[in-house]
């Protein structure tokens, strides 16, 4: 993979009003789910940090080439606990910016671990349309966050829980990969 990179304006910009078109219809018809039995589940990542899981986000279908996906940001401007509270009450507002992206399956919404750092833990029907989605989120997330912040990692052929376990088993802690889990 290429190193991260934001999409185009004039590629990212549409892709998520398109994306947006297709959440809505996704939501209205009861599509889009929020199960429960992720939350509170905690990692510990391969550079030292650990977050919790406050959210998933699922629309149910299977996909034919899993990847997994992990996004990482840190905020500008949100500071303390009450920051931090209420923006992950309101990033419920933000599921249209996603859900309707092609090839979107799941999320877990991580908290912010001890350097501020939020991340999102997706699977993805093709690493392709996960690239794309990434890569367009970027200039979402640069309206909000510390440019410099933005990252994703991209596994094919892996759906996420089969890539968390798989990196649990062989990620060593201090490793330095924000985006390998080592425990969770």
């Amino acid at each position: 993979m290429a190193s991260p990179s934001p999409a185009p304006q004039r590629v990212a910009w549409p892709a998520v009003a398109r994306c947006v078109a297709v959440s809505v219809p996704l939501l209205v018809r009861g599509q889009v789910r929020l199960p429960r039995h992720n939350l509170g589940r905690r990692f510990r990542f391969a550079d030292g940090t650990t977050a919790t899981t406050y959210r998933e986000t699922v629309v149910p279908r299977g996909p034919r080439n899993p990847c997994f996906l992990a996004v990482s940001f840190r905020l500008r401007g949100v500071r303390g606990p009450r920051g931090h509270a209420a923006f992950r009450a309101e990033s419920l507002l933000n599921t249209p910016l996603f859900v309707g992206f092609p090839g979107f399956v799941s999320k877990l919404w991580l908290a912010a671990d001890e350097r501020h750092v939020y991340r999102g833990l997706y699977e993805w029907d093709g690493s392709e349309r996960a690239e794309h989605y990434a890569r367009s989120l970027w200039r979402v997330l640069a309206l909000v966050s510390e440019p410099t912040s933005i990252d994703y990692r991209i596994e094919s052929g892996l759906g996420r829980d089969e890539a968390i376990r798989r990196s649990a088993e062989t990620a060593l802690p201090g490793s330095g990969g924000w985006w390998q889990v080592v425990e969770g």
